[in-house]
C-alpha cells in the first residue's frame, strides 16, 4: 500500500508553487503503521507471556513418550535402536576408547595430586549415569587434564595431597560442581559463558598446557619439584634441581612419549590405522610394566598398590569448606560448559541430531553428584576421548556404557597387574594430551585476521602462565568484557549515499560511488541505544552535521544541513536515557532549524518512542518504512527552501509563454522531478543527455 504525499508539510510547498507557476508533482512513499499505546503491552511483558504461553502450550501437547524423554534422554536413541546397523560400531567404539580411558583416568588423578584409584572411579560411575541423563551420542566423560589441574592448584593451596581431607574435598568439590551445572542447566543460564571469548579460552587452555606438562616434569627428571599453577616457580624448581637428576626415568619417559605421539599421528593421518590413536596410552602402559617387571630399575618410581573392587557408597563430608571451593565450582563448571558442551554440539551436528545446551548441562551436572557419592572428583567431556569415540564410529550411548563396563572389569580384575606401571608413563600420557592444548594455530590466525582478538589471547596466555590459573582466567574474562563493553559504548555509526541508478542507501566509507545530497544527512546506528552509547551518538551526529564527508553531493545547493535522516533499522532496543537525549537532540536542532526524520524503526523501538511521547515531539510524518521515502520528502523541503519567491515572481513577469515555450516548458517540467532526485541542476535544455538520470519513482500514479 502507497500513499502519496507532496510533502509531510505540504501546504508550504503548495504555496511557492502557487507563486512560482508551477505544479509539484506528489510523491509516493509507504505509509508508517503507528502502534496504538493503550493497546499495546510493555515489551518485556508480551514477550514474557509469549514465553510462557508458549511453553504452557508445548507442555499439554507432550505425549508420555515425550515425558520419558525429557526426564531420560537415552530413551530417545534406545527406542529407535537399529542392532543389525549399531550394535557393531558402537561396542568397538565403546571397547576402543574403554582401553584408552583406563590409562588415562589413573594418570589425570596423579595429575589432581590423587590416588589412581580414585581416576578410575572418576572414569567409572559418572559414564552410566551420564549415558542415562547426557543428550549427546557421542561425547567420553571422566577425568580431563584441565579440571585435573583446577583441583591441584585449588586444593593444594589448602591441604597437603597426602592427607585425608585433600581427597574429601576433591569429592566435595564433583557434588558442588554437579549443583551448579544442574542449577544451570534447569534455569537454562548457559548463555552467561558466550561472553568469554574464545580467544580467552585458546588462552587460557594453552597456557594450562605448559603448566601441566613442566608439572609432570618431575616423573621425567626424577626428582621433586614445586606444586604450582605459575611458571616461574616451577621453572626455578626444575633448574634448583637439576644435580639430582637421573637418567633412567627420562629416557624410559621419553621413548613412551615418542611412541604415543608417533601413534596418535599415524592413527590421525591414516584412516586404517586409526586404532593405534587411542591404543598409545594403552601400548605406554603395558611396555613400561613389561621392562620394569623384567629389569627392576631402582631409579624408577612405581604406581604402587590399588585397591581392587568397585567404589562404595559414601556421602561427601567436610561441608565446612564450601565456601572457600566455591570459586574454583564455578570455573570448572565453565570450563564443562565451553569444553563438554562446545564438543557435544560440534559432534552432534556432524551426526545429525539435535542437542539441547541446557539439557546437556543438566546431565553432566547429575553425573558428577552420583559421581560424588561413589568417591569421584570432578568430571567432564574429554575432547580426545570423544574425538576416537566418533571417529571409531560411536552411533548411541551404549558406546559409553561400553567403556563403563571395561572400566569396572579394570577395577574388578585388573588393579593387581597397575601395581608396577611406571610414574613416567602416566605422566607421558598426560603430556601427549596436552601437547594437542598448545593452540599456537589459534595465535597467529589471530594475528593475520584480528589484532585486537590476539591481543586478548596474549594477554590471557601470559597472565595464566606467570600469575595463575585463577588470576589469569579473571583478567582474560575482564578484557574480553571490557572489550565488549567499549564496543557496545561505541558503536558503529554509518553515514550513507545511495548507489547509482537504485534507490539503495549503503556507507559511503564502504561504496566511494555512493552520493548523498545538499542539506540531507542520512546516519545509520548499528547498535541498539541506551544510555552507555548515546552521548557518543550525539556527538557523532553533531560532527556529521559540521563536518563533510568528502562523498560527492548533489541536489539543490544549499549553505547548511536541514535534514538528518537516522535509519534504525538496526536498532533493537532504546531506553529511558536514550529517549531523553533524543528529546535534547530534537529541541537542539530544531533551535537551528533542523528537522530529524527516523526510518524504519521496529515495532518495539515504535512503541517506546510512541509512550515517552518522542513520535508526536518530532512529528508523525517524519517517520518512514524507507530511507528512499524520508530522501524524496526532504528533497522536496531543500528544493523549497533553495528557490527565491522574488526570482519566481520575476519569472513570471518577464517571461509570458508562448504557445511552444508553454509546450517547452511542459516538457521541461516532465523532467524536473527526476532532475531533482537525481541531483542535477534544474536549468537544462531539450538538447541535453539526460540518459543517466535516476528518477526515484516513476512518474505513473
Amino acid at each position: 500500500m502507497e500513499n502519496t504525499y507532496a510533502s509531510p508539510s505540504s501546504g508550504e510547498l503548495n504555496r511557492f508553487n502557487l507563486m512560482s507557476g508551477t505544479t509539484t508533482r506528489p510523491v509516493k512513499i509507504i505509509p508508517l503503521q503507528h502502534p496504538s499505546t493503550s493497546t499495546a503491552t510493555t515489551p518485556s511483558s508480551s514477550s514474557f507471556s509469549g514465553v510462557l504461553t508458549r511453553w504452557i502450550a508445548k507442555v499439554k501437547q507432550m505425549t508420555w513418550m515425550e515425558w520419558i524423554e525429557f526426564f531420560l534422554p537415552c530413551y530417545r536413541w534406545i527406542r529407535t535402536y537399529r542392532w543389525r546397523e549399531y550394535l557393531q560400531p558402537d561396542l568397538m567404539a565403546g571397547i576402543t576408547v574403554g582401553v584408552m580411558l583406563v590409562p588415562q583416568s589413573m594418570s589425570y588423578a596423579k595429575l589432581a595430586g590423587l590416588q589412581p584409584i580414585y581416576g578410575l572411579y572418576s572414569g567409572f560411575v559418572p559414564i552410566f549415569v551420564y549415558a542415562l541423563f547426557g543428550s549427546s551420542r557421542q561425547l567420553a566423560i571422566g577425568p580431563v587434564a584441565l579440571t585435573s589441574l583446577l583441583v591441584s592448584n585449588v586444593l593444594g593451596s589448602i591441604v597437603d595431597s597426602s592427607e585425608a581431607l585433600y581427597t574429601e574435598l576433591a569429592i566435595l568439590l564433583a557434588l558442588m560442581v554437579g549443583v551448579f551445572e544442574c542449577i544451570m542447566g534447569i534455569l537454562r543460564l548457559g548463555w552467561l559463558i558466550r561472553f568469554i571469548s574464545h580467544s580467552v579460552i585458546s588462552g587460557f587452555t594453552t597456557a594450562s598446557a605448559i603448566v601441566i606438562a613442566l608439572s609432570q616434569a618431575k616423573y621425567f627428571l626424577g626428582y621433586d619439584i614445586t606444586r604450582s599453577s605459575k611458571i616461574i616457580p616451577l621453572v626455578k624448581s626444575i633448574v634448583s634441581g637439576a644435580d639430582k637428576f637421573l637418567w633412567p626415568p627420562f629416557v624410559m619417559g621419553s621413548i613412551i612419549l615418542a611412541i604415543i605421539l608417533t601413534m596418535k599421528h599415524l592413527g590421525k593421518s591414516k584412516k586404517y590405522l586409526r586404532f593405534l590413536r587411542a591404543a598409545g596410552p594403552l601400548t605406554a602402559v603395558v611396555l613400561g610394566t613389561t621392562f620394569v617387571t623384567i629389569y627392576h630399575p631402582s631409579s624408577i618410581t612405581l604406581v604402587g598398590e590399588i585397591p581392587q573392587g568397585l567404589p562404595k557408597f559414601s556421602v561427601p563430608k567436610e561441608f565446612g569448606h564450601i565456601k572457600s571451593l566455591i570459586p574454583t565450582a564455578m570455573l570448572i563448571t565453565g570450563v564443562a560448559i565451553l569444553e563438554s558442551v562446545g564438543i557435544a554440539k560440534a559432534l552432534a551436528a556432524k551426526n545429525g541430531y539435535e542437542l539441547d545446551s541446557n539439557r546437556e548441562l543438566f546431565g553432566l551436572g547429575v553425573a558428577n553428584i552420583f559421581g560424588s557419592f561413589f568417591s569421584v572428583y570432578p568430571t567432564t567431556g574429554s575432547f580426545s576421548r570423544s574425538a576416537v569415540n566418533h571417529e571409531s564410529g560411536a552411533k548411541t550411548g551404549l558406546s559409553g556404557i561400553i567403556m563403563g563396563i571395561i572400566m569396572g572389569c579394570a577395577l574388578q580384575f585388573l588393579t593387581p597387574l597397575f601395581e608396577y606401571i611406571p610414574q613416567c608413563a602416566l605422566a607421558a600420557i598426560v603430556i601427549s594430551a596436552v601437547i594437542g592444548l598448545v593452540d599456537y594455530e589459534e595465535a597467529t590466525f589471530l594475528w593475520r585476521v584480528d589484532k585486537r582478538d590476539f591481543l586478548l589471547w596474549t594477554i590471557t596466555c601470559a597472565t595464566t602462565l606467570f600469575l595463575g590459573i585463577e588470576i589469569g582466567v579473571l583478567i582474560g574474562v575482564g578484557v574480553s568484557l571490557a572489550f565488549v563493553i567499549h564496543e557496545s559504548a561505541n558503536p558503529h555509526i554509518a553515514v550513507l549515499g545511495r548507489l547509482p541508478g537504485t534507490t539503495v542507501y549503503r556507507n559511503i566509507q564502504q561504496y566511494p560511488e555512493a552520493y548523498t545530497y545538499n542539506g540531507i544527512v542520512i546516519v545509520r546506528i548499528d547498535a541498539p541505544i541506551y544510555f552507555a552509547n548515546i552521548n557518543y551518538i550525539k556527538d557523532r551526529l553533531r560532527e556529521y552535521e559540521i563536518d563533510e564527508d568528502g562523498s560527492t553531493k548533489r541536489g539543490p545547493e544549499v549553505t547548511r544541513v536541514h535534514f538528518v535522516i537516522i535509519e534504525m533499522a538496526p536498532v533493537t532496543y532504546i531506553d529511558s536515557s536514550a529517549i531523553q537525549a533524543l528529546k535534547d537532540l530534537h529541541q537542539e536542532y530544531k533551535s537551528r532549524d533542523i528537522q530529524i526524520a527516523i526510518s524504519n524503526p521496529n515495532r518495539e523501538v515504535l512503541l517506546t518512542l510512541a509512550r515517552a511521547g518522542v513520535i508526536d515531539l518530532i512529528g508523525k510524518d517524519w517517520y518512514f518504512v524507507r530511507i528512499h521515502d524520508a530522501v524524496q520528502v526532504c528533497l522536496q523541503h531543500v528544493q523549497s527552501l533553495n528557490e527565491s519567491p522574488k526570482k519566481s515572481e520575476r519569472f513570471l513577469e518577464n517571461n509570458r509563454p508562448g504557445r511552444l515555450q508553454n509546450l517547452l516548458k511542459q516538457r521541461t517540467e516532465d523532467y524536473s522531478i527526476s532532475q531533482l532526485e537525481s541531483g542535477y541542476p534544474q536549468n537544462f535544455t531539450l538538447g541535453d543527455d539526460n540518459t543517466h538520470l535516476e528518477p526515484l519513482l516513476s512518474r505513473k500514479s
